[in-house]
């Protein structure tokens, strides 16, 4: 059992302790605000020069891709040229030699592709599709399909300028499968001394292309890839994927660029994307990049951005709270004295030495701590004394009105000759009043306060004349402890006057009585009418008044039950229309004697 407490006015109770830490604090505020002061000031100066220094790495990684690119399409151009002037050179060997039978010029041609490695066969056909020179020899393949070739379609439509064709397996000679791009145009050509038109084939080996295009290095991720003028790729680092359609390129945006980039967001990733355009044949130099890759400075600008940002907030704050502790030392031994006083230490003066201003609010603390402890006891002593004879007023109309109605009834069984019930009436009565009394004490045992509401359950029914049964069903246990007197009494006058009295059938009022850990837990059932959610919600706050019983509603009972026992026990409500209410009296388990419980308290 707990010692008893005093009840303080709610303007005196006791403070909520602050905790060590609070962000309304002199020393709090002081630290952050500096923080955030000097961490504004540094983040915006770093995200200025990160912007500027950032912008400057694109802008350099950006002109590095071009230059790659740019360099790269210089080098494609520089070999078109050379296999440019190569198939001049074949084919003013050609044009100068009066019978193309002469072994002299095959000896010459023979010699020219001995002296490039990149050069595949030199053929001459006629507009026919028949094979008038080819070197080196070899044995063309029956079904070559010459006529249909591209390379020899786009001869015939034009035949001044020399066309590039796609590269594509040599398919001409048997035994070959070399991986070549076809030179193709309509020349001239003198054979016994006439002059005729022909079809030059020359076959580079397209593997110098792909060398130069291989060694593009644009990233871990970066490549370059070369289209044609129609939107063929005519190389890309990964072109079996193409060819089996599980990579997929954008080209369309490609032709509107001859020269210049732009960002493709047709993918889940962001790319670079970079044109050139290889003169004369019209082909196009795709460099393709990933952000995330070519801005390494900007990656690593962020990286030291960050890092010098959190060793300057942590500078700041440790010198923050260095300062702010100096300041604020004076203002926190006060509190922390002043937490003492509001854990209930009001005999402890506070000594608290600092500046001036925490020097005079100290004085007239003390000053106030000393009027606080003269005023507290005299207003707890009258608070309490209001509070007990109110409630000793409220219990006291129990009696007259009980005693007037009971006495009525108990004439009229007189006057009907009912001498039994009568003997009956008057005995229970002696005994409620007995138990009421309680020689001036309000904490009785719980078998009396039991035994107080039966006998007043007789008298009720002999009054009503049997309208309704009661059952009682209580734990040994729990009949030796310790309770407020006069607590179930009007619970179960309520359900009589309330609940049953309309009722056209017979009521039932069932107590129930159980000890469980430390608490006793006493419930009163009735089968009556009920009530609705609304009206159970303003019992305890006194909204629902009554005009019949003893006075003594739910609210008083709930109200002394708190004061005597604490805020964790007292009345719960569980009701229906139509079906009945349960009252729930929750009290704290006691089994000392009456007589000390009423001298130290229930807490």
């Amino acid at each position: 059992m707990e010692p008893k407490r005093s009840r303080l006015p709610k303007f005196l109770s006791k403070p909520k302790v602050p905790l060590s830490f609070n962000v309304r604090s002199i020393q709090v505020i002081i630290t952050i605000s500096f923080t955030m002061i000097t961490v504004i000031i540094v983040l915006l100066v770093s995200l200025l020069l990160y912007n500027k220094f950032a912008r400057s790495a694109e802008d350099n990684a950006t002109l590095n891709i071009q230059q790659i690119i740019e360099q790269v399409n210089s080098h494609l151009e520089l070999y078109v040229k050379g296999m440019q002037d190569i198939y001049e050179v074949v084919e003013d060997q050609i044009g100068q030699t009066d019978n193309i039978s002469n072994s002299l010029l095959k000896e010459q041609l023979t010699t020219l592709l001995h002296t490039r490695e990149d050069l595949v066969s030199v053929a001459l056909f006629t507009p026919e599709g028949n094979m008038i020179l080819d070197v080196p020899d070899a044995t063309m393949r029956r079904n070559t399909q010459l006529k249909e070739q591209s390379w020899f379609l786009t001869s015939l439509k034009e035949p001044v300028a020399i066309s590039f064709s796609q590269p594509h397996i040599q398919n001409l000679y048997k035994g070959q499968y070399k991986w070549v791009v076809s030179l193709s145009r309509m020349i001239s050509y003198k054979a016994d001394g006439v002059l005729k038109k022909g079809i030059l084939l020359v076959d580079v080996n397209f593997r110098t292309i792909d060398e130069l295009s291989s060694k593009v290095s644009l990233g871990k991720k970066g490549y370059a890839y070369i289209m044609d003028a129609l939107g063929n790729i005519i190389y890309h680092p990964q072109q079996q994927l193409i060819y089996a359609g599980l990579k997929y390129e954008n080209i369309e945006p490609v032709f509107d660029y001859a020269f210049g980039s732009y960002i493709d967001t047709s993918t889940e990733e962001q790319r670079y994307i970079t044109v050139r355009t290889v003169k004369p044949i019209g082909w196009k130099i795709v460099g393709v990049a990933y952000p995330d890759e070519i801005v390494t400075t900007k990656k690593d600008l962020q990286v030291f951005i960050f890092w010098f940002l959190s060793v300057v907030i942590v500078v700041v704050l440790l010198v923050s709270i260095f300062v702010s502790a100096k300041i604020s030392q004076p203002i926190r031994r006060l509190e922390k004295a002043v937490k003492l006083v509001g854990q209930g230490d009001f005999n402890t003066p506070i000594d608290v030495k600092g500046a001036y201003e925490v020097e005079q609010l100290t004085k007239r603390f003390n000053f106030m701590l000393h009027r606080i402890r003269q005023l507290m006891g005299q207003i707890i002593h009258e608070q309490e004394a209001k509070r007990k004879s109110e409630l000793d007023v409220l219990q006291a109309q129990i009696n007259p009105h009980f005693l007037y109605n009971t006495l009525n009834s108990v004439t009229r069984l007189a006057e009907r000759g009912k001498t039994e019930e009568v003997v009956t009436a008057i005995t229970s009565l002696s005994k409620l009043f007995r138990i009421s009394l309680s020689k001036g004490m309000n904490m009785i045992p719980l078998a009396e306060e039991l035994e107080h509401v039966r006998h007043y359950l007789i008298i009720q029914k002999i009054r009503y004349k049997s309208k309704f049964n009661y059952m009682m069903d209580v734990q040994d246990e729990a009949l030796s402890c310790i309770t407020l007197k006069l607590i179930i009494q009007p619970i179960v006058e309520n359900a009589i006057y309330h609940g049953i009295e309309l009722m056209p059938d017979e009521g039932c009022i069932h107590i129930s009585v159980k000890a469980e850990e430390e608490k006793v837990i006493i419930s009163v059932t009735d089968n009556g009418l009920g009530m609705s959610s609304q009206v159970m919600g303003q019992l305890l706050s006194g909204g629902v008044k009554s005009t019949v019983g003893s006075g003594v509603g739910v609210k008083n009972v709930h109200e002394r039950i708190q004061l005597y026992c604490g805020k964790a026990y007292g009345l719960t409500f569980k009701s229906e229309v139509e079906e009945g209410t349960t009252v729930t009296i929750t009290l704290p388990m006691i089994k000392d004697q009456p007589e000390t419980v009423e001298r130290e308290g229930l807490r």
